[in-house]
This record gives C-alpha cells, sequence and structure tokens, in this order.
C-alpha cells in the first residue's frame, strides 16, 4: 500500500513514502526534501549462517552522478569502484547510530542501500539517507530498538538552523551531523570554529528537539504499513558453566583488569582463557561459550572497579590524562614532523608543502572540488601487535582521518596568506586508545614544525562512559579496553578558545544533555593539560618554512601582460619553469604564483618575472639595445620584448645625417621615455638625456 508522511523541519518540508517502489525489499522507503530524493532499502537474511558468531551489517551509501544531470568524467562514464571518501563517511554516520539498535542475538546478515535519485545541491542527501535507513528497518521485519532521526545542525549569526542549505553552511560556523532517538542523541559527528561547549551543546540538542517530528513520521507510517517484527532469541546462557567460569577466573581477573602494561595484560589474558577452557571443556567444543562468559566476566570485573572503587586498568584516576612526551624535527628531510606519544599510543605525523597543482580534485554532485589541506591516517597492523595483510585505508581509517583533518582546518591560514597546499599523514605506530587524537596532537606540532602559521596549537581527547543504573563515569583519555568494554566513544578536538570537531558513539540507548555537558566539560580540562605538554615540543609556528622546503612567491602583474609571460604556445613560462625548476602558475587576475624548490632560484626568477612583465614609464630611463636602425631612426629594445623607436631627430643634439653614423645594431644605449600613444607605440630620446 502506497503512503505518505510529511512534516516541516525548520522551515523545508520532508517527505517519506513507501510502498511504491523497490517492493521486493524487506524494507523500502523514499525520503524527499525539495529537490533531493533518495530511495533507502533494507534487506535482511531469513537465517543466520551456522555458528554465527556476530552481527553481520553492511551499510552502503551511493551518489548517482545522473541526480544532477551530469556523466562521470571517468574513463568508464560511470560510477565504478571504491566509493568516495564523501561515500564512505555517509556510510559511518548511518552505521554508527544503527548498529547497537539490533537487538542482542540477531545475527542474520543484513545491507542497507541508500541511493542518491535526485539532489538540488541545496539539500544534503546525506542526513536524509540516515534517517531514510532508520526508517526503512522500521518498516520491515527485522527487529531494531528505534526509530532514529538525523539531521544537521549550522550556526549563522548567532542563529542555529537545522538541515541548512549550502548557501547556509557556507556562513556557518558549525556543522554538525547529529543522530537522535525519542529520549536521547545517539551520534554526533562535525566541525566547528573555536566554539565554547556551551554553544557546542546547544547546537546538538537544538537539533535534538527539532528533529522529533521525523520520529513522529517513522512511528505513523509504521502503524499503516510496517510489517511484523521477528521473534528474536536472547543468546541462552548456562548459568552453571558461567558460574565455574567465574569461580575459576575470578582471582586471575583480578590482577588483568588491573595489569598496566597493554600486551602483558593481552598475554595474561589468553593464559587464562586456554586455563579455564582446559579445566572446563576437555573436548574442545565449548571454547568460544566459555570465552564468551570470560569476556563477560572482565567487562563486569573492569567496570565495577571504576563504578564502585574509581580505579581504572592502570591505576588513573577518573579525569587524568596518561603521561604525554613529544618532539619535533623528528625526520630530518621532511617539511615538518612530530612523535607525539600519549601512554601506550604513538603518531609519527609528518607535513609537507606543495604548489597549487598538489591540490586533490575531487568529483562530487557539486562538481568537481579542489582540496588544499589532505590529513592521511594510516593504521599498520604492527602498532596493535598483529601480522596481517597490507590494504588500502579502512572506513575506520578515513574517518579517523576526517575527524582530524577537521580539527586542524578550523586553524589553518587561508590561501591568500599560505597559498601552499598542505599534506598530513600520520602513522600509527602504537595503538591502546585514541590514535585519532594523537593524530590531531601530532599533526598541530607537525603544521607548527612546517612553518605553516595555524591560528592556535590543537589537540584532541577521547573521553569515556561508565553508566551501571543511576551511576554515571565519565573517563577522560580512555585506552582500548575502556573504549570496547565502555558505554561511550567521544572524541573531542579543540584550541584554547574551543571547539573546532567532535565525535560521539555510544552503546547504550543515548547520552542526555547533563552527561554531554559534563563530558564536554572534563574534555576541555583534560584538551588544557596536553596543549600545555605539547609546547614543551614547540608552542608556535616557525617564521619560515625549512630551507629544504619549497618556497612559494607570489607577483601581481597587469593582466595585459599575462601574454608577455606565458609567450607564444607557452614558450616563455615552459623555459622559465626549466630555468628556474619552478612550477608556474598565472590566473586570469595577474596574479603569479610561482612555486621553486630553491629560495635562491626563487629570488632569481621573481627579479625575471618583473622585468618580462615590467610596465615602461614615461620619463623613466632606460638602458636598451638597438634591435633595428630604419632610414628614420633606430628601434630599441628597453625591456624584454619592449621596443621603442628613437627617431633619427632624437638621436644627438646635433644634427644626423645617418642612423648609423650614431648607432649600430647590437649597441646598448641609454633612453628616455617620451610618450606612450594609444596603440602601445613607445616614443624615445637619446638627445634628452645628452641634454641633461
Amino acid at each position: 500500500m502506497f503512503t505518505k508522511v510529511e512534516a516541516e523541519i525548520s522551515g523545508k518540508t520532508i517527505s517519506i513514502e513507501t510502498g511504491k517502489i523497490a517492493k521486493q525489499a524487506s524494507g523500502s522507503i523514499v525520503i524527499r526534501c525539495g529537490g533531493t530524493v533518495v530511495l533507502v532499502t533494507v534487506v535482511g537474511a531469513k537465517t543466520a549462517r551456522p555458528d554465527q558468531s556476530f552481527f553481520p551489517l553492511t551499510i552502503e551509501y551511493q551518489e548517482k552522478l545522473a541526480s544532477v544531470g551530469r556523466i562521470p568524467g571517468n574513463y568508464f562514464r560511470r560510477e565504478i569502484g571504491r566509493p568516495s571518501e564523501h561515500e564512505i563517511l555517509t556510510c559511518r554516520i548511518i552505521d554508527r547510530p544503527m548498529r547497537p539498535l539490533f537487538p542482542e542475538g540477531y545475527m542474520c546478515e543484513t545491507q542497507v542501500i541508500a541511493t542518491v535519485l535526485s539532489a538540488d545541491q541545496q539539500n544534503d542527501p546525506d542526513v536524509l539517507a540516515l534517517t531514510g535507513a532508520s526508517c526503512a528497518i522500521t518498516l520491515s521485519d527485522i527487529p531494531f530498538n528505534g526509530p532514529v532521526a538525523g539531521g544537521r545542525v549550522a550556526c549563522v549569526d548567532g542563529q542555529y538552523i537545522l538541515n541548512p542549505t549550502r548557501k547556509e553552511l557556507q556562513d556557518s560556523t558549525m556543522d554538525i551531523v547529529v543522530a537522535c532517538t525519542r529520549n536521547a542523541v545517539v551520534m554526533v559527528e562535525g566541525k566547528c570554529d573555536e566554539l565554547t561547549e556551551d554553544e557546542v551543546l546547544s547546537g546538538i540538542f537544538y537539533a535534538f528537539e527539532h528533529l522529533q517530528p521525523l520520529i513522529d513520521l517513522q512511528e505513523d507510517l509504521q502503524k499503516t504499513n510496517g510489517k511484523e517484527k521477528r521473534v528474536v532469541e536472547a543468546p541462552k546462557v548456562d548459568d552453571e558453566l558461567m558460574a565455574k567460569v567465574k569461580d575459576i577466573a575470578t582471582e586471575g581477573m583480578k590482577t588483568i583488569v588491573s595489569c598496566l602494561d597493554k600486551m602483558e595484560r593481552y598475554d595474561r589474558y589468553d593464559e587464562l582463557k586456554e586455563q579455564v577452557v582446559s579445566q572446563l571443556d576437555e573436548t574442545g567444543e565449548r571454547a568460544s561459550e566459555i570465552g564468551d562468559y570470560l569476556s563477560s566476566l572482565k567487562k563486569t570485573m573492569m567496570r565495577g572497579n571504576i563504578v564502585e572503587k574509581e580505579v581504572r586498568i592502570d591505576g588513573r584516576k577518573c579525569d587524568e590524562v596518561r603521561p604525554i612526551s613529544c618532539e619535533v624535527a623528528y625526520l630530518p628531510m621532511t617539511h615538518g614532523s612530530a612523535l607525539f606519544t600519549r601512554g601506550e599510543t604513538q603518531a609519527l605525523v609528518s607535513a609537507t608543502l606543495g604548489s597549487e597543482r598538489d591540490q586533490q580534485r575531487v568529483e562530487t554532485l557539486l562538481g568537481e572540488e579542489s582540496v588544499r589541506f589532505m590529513l592521511h591516517y594510516n593504521f599498520p597492523p604492527y602498532c596493535v601487535g598483529e601480522a596481517r595483510m597490507l590494504r588500502g585505508p579502512s572506513r575506520r581509517d578515513i574517518g579517523h582521518g576526517t575527524l582530524a583533518m577537521r580539527g586542524l582546518s578550523a586553524v589553518l591560514p587561508s590561501a591568500e596568506d599560505f597559498p601552499y597546499s598542505v599534506r598530513v599523514v600520520s602513522e600509527v605506530l602504537e595503538s591502546n586508545g585514541s590514535s585519532s587524537m594523537a593524530t590531531v596532537c601530532g599533526g598541530s606540532m607537525a603544521l607548527m614544525d612546517a612553518g605553516v602559521p595555524i591560528k592556535n596549537p590543537v589537540s584532541g581527547i577521547a573521553m569515556g562512559l561508565i553508566k551501571e543504573n543511576d551511576k554515571v563515569v565519565i573517563l577522560s583519555d580512555i585506552l582500548g579496553d575502556e573504549d570496547h568494554l565502555g558505554d561511550m566513544d567521544f572524541k573531542v578536538v579543540g584550541t584554547r578558545d574551543g571547539v573546532t570537531s567532535l565525535q560521539m558513539d555510544i552503546k547504550i540507548d543515548g547520552v542526555d544533555r547533563d552527561i554531554m555537558g559534563r563530558a564536554l566539560e572534563q574534555a576541555k580540562a583534560g584538551r588544557m593539560h596536553i596543549l600545555g605538554e605539547m609546547t614543551k615540543g614547540i608552542s608556535k609556528s616557525r617564521e619560515e618554512v625549512a630551507d629544504h622546503a619549497p618556497k612559494y612567491f607570489v607577483h601581481k602583474i597587469n593582466p595585459d601582460k599575462i601574454r608577455d609571460i606565458i609567450g607564444p604556445g607557452g614558450k616563455i613560462i615552459k623555459e622559465l619553469s626549466a630555468e628556474f625548476d619552478a612550477k608556474i602558475e598565472v590566473d586570469d587576475s595577474g596574479l603569479v604564483k610561482m612555486f621553486t624548490m630553491n629560495g635562491a632560484l626563487g629570488d632569481a626568477l621573481i627579479a625575471r618575472v618583473k622585468e618580462i612583465t615590467a610596465e615602461v614609464e614615461i620619463g623613466a630611463t632606460y638602458k636598451g639595445v638597438v634591435k633595428t636602425i630604419k632610414d628614420f631612426g633606430a628601434f630599441v629594445e628597453i625591456l624584454p620584448g619592449t621596443d621603442g623607436l628613437v627617431h633619427i631627430s632624437e638621436l644627438d643634439t646635433k644634427r644626423v645625417a645617418k642612423v648609423s653614423d650614431v648607432v649600430k645594431e647590437g649597441d646598448e644605449i641609454e633612453v628616455t621615455v617620451l610618450d606612450v600613444d594609444n596603440r602601445g607605440r613607445i616614443r624615445l630620446s637619446r638627445k634628452a638625456l645628452m641634454n641633461d
């Protein structure tokens, strides 16, 4: 049955319809706002695979260029291969709030596909896809503890706007995607222009309040078009076996959850697991089940220590940050580098400067875009003591890198003030919690080491949460185990003046304003402490880029002179590029950008460009070369490619019978400019200088 519902959100109508297309999927909807239309489907396998031990959920988001009336620019002229980074990031903002809301015990393979069918380039399809995914699952027979609504919140002139247009977003100091249920916020992802914690918190909960009509729409649609939900049996627990595991393992687990060293802790856990399995399972048939009970015991004991005793795995206080060490210029031949270590997490970060040609070109629904600042995050297997195939960046790598990139981009100088392209690369060398935040800190220091004049140093911290009944404990600078066994991973990036990016994921029903506010304030204190430690390595950007770094020079010329520096068929600019080992770019306004690996060559290049493009000034004196002799005078080159005529009457104070009696071709003579007519012809005089 075709049904359509709609609601007005911040002055815009959002509609959801079902029952018309893609009806063979377990659930399908079409969500619209303005001229943007997204189809979202979900399909859940009828049965789980035998011995399935995890929930196989796949989220896909596809932007079709036909949606904006364009043909793809690649050789095949179709959307092929790996999804773009924006598509991957959108998959993540759909996945992260949805995944915790599937009930325990549901193991059937499930796939959500969101496809952008039409895009008006004003209303973003990504947040529509988030709400649409929730609605498709809600209408299906797949068990789900939703619905969820998603939206983007901006702040323009101090006023919050939900789901802003592209124009509004360009003028905004905030770009945060928020996902929420009826009762709480379940996911946050975005960036800010150094806003205060109160401003960020108010923006998030402005979105929460104004997204509630989208929850209503989904519940209304479920009543009329929803399928009967499957019954999911909770995993069966063998109380007797679980009690035996607890009796055998409790004493050993006490030492494990208080072991400071990560690798030693993991080794002890493996030894304890082997010991428990050998005692309780001679046949080996129940090893997996025993492992689950042992993991549950570890989680219970770790959380109990924190909630009841306020004792963390490594003995820190709840608001305490691990020991930090940092240094810059660690790598001799990079343009900037930093080694940042916090506890057992370490990142080696480099900064590389390039020209405008080094910008990344990305094809999007808005057309081809140029990206001036890039940050690439790499998480090799050795950083966690593993050996596995090296492949391209994962969705996690791209998400972590984007979080760090957003946090640092807020403090970068404008292209006018610093015309370099900038690439930051983070190699995670060790990881035990929040390597993305180590990337932020190392990235900030590497940029300063490279001489990038950032507005403020930037640091980041990951916050955790343990919630047991009414008891809530917020943890600063969480370990990997605290992330895995806790209820929240809340990363906050910022300067001393405010927040620049943030990301929150949770494993519980949601967090309210009070908990998030407390987490933000505790994060601020931790961020300030980390910034203080970073200043011991470097406190401000270097005055100049490194000697071995490329040099950028900018010179403004008269647009009429562009042809002089380009030359016929690009001859002049190619010769200059080869002679001075430089990249030279000239835009239509006459701005000449010169990028060379050698500063001394750069000075000579600028001198040559000024010479080529110099303007002739009436009354100025030039030393020129006689190029051609005629009966009526001599043509003298006073600037490269610029000739003027010295009439025979202007050659000498005495009467001249023949031009060749005074000058010959190749002679250097001093002349002054008498006039330049409206056709650009230049009249010169040698006689005027002789009179002087």
